[in-house]
């Protein structure tokens, strides 16, 4: 497993951490020090194992003799936690975005219409 293979898959999780669970920070390892208590333990520990390939894929030789299978175990076991987090409250967010639109329009029209027969008994 090269040094690309271990970046790409150190930042897709620092991606997921950062939009699923709003970690900080510059790198993996300080989003998962940021939301470690968020994170159940297989999670983290698994956060751990790539955070430690992170440092180590710095140096191509040593890269290269990583555990190629735990990593690959340990990236899935992170991926497949965060992926499908947050897809209810995402729903939620757009449903309330949508009744809130609609309520807005409901407000509109009807002070435009409040407004009109004002304006006509006025007249």
């Amino acid at each position: 497993m090269g040094p690309e293979r271990i970046a790409e898959m150190t930042a897709q999780v620092s991606r997921l951490l950062a939009t699923r669970l709003g970690a900080r920070g510059p790198d993996l390892e300080a989003r998962v020090a940021s939301r470690a208590r968020a994170l159940p333990r297989k999670v983290r520990r698994a956060a751990g194992v790539l955070v430690a390939a992170e440092r180590s894929a710095r140096a191509p030789k040593i890269a290269r003799q990583l555990d190629a299978r735990a990593i690959e175990a340990a990236f899935a076991t992170c991926r497949d936690y965060l992926e499908p987090l947050g897809a209810s409250e995402r729903l939620r967010a757009a449903a309330l975005s949508a009744g809130g639109a609609i309520a807005f329009i409901v407000l509109v029209v009807g002070l435009a219409l409040l407004g009109a027969k004002l304006w006509i008994e006025g007249a």
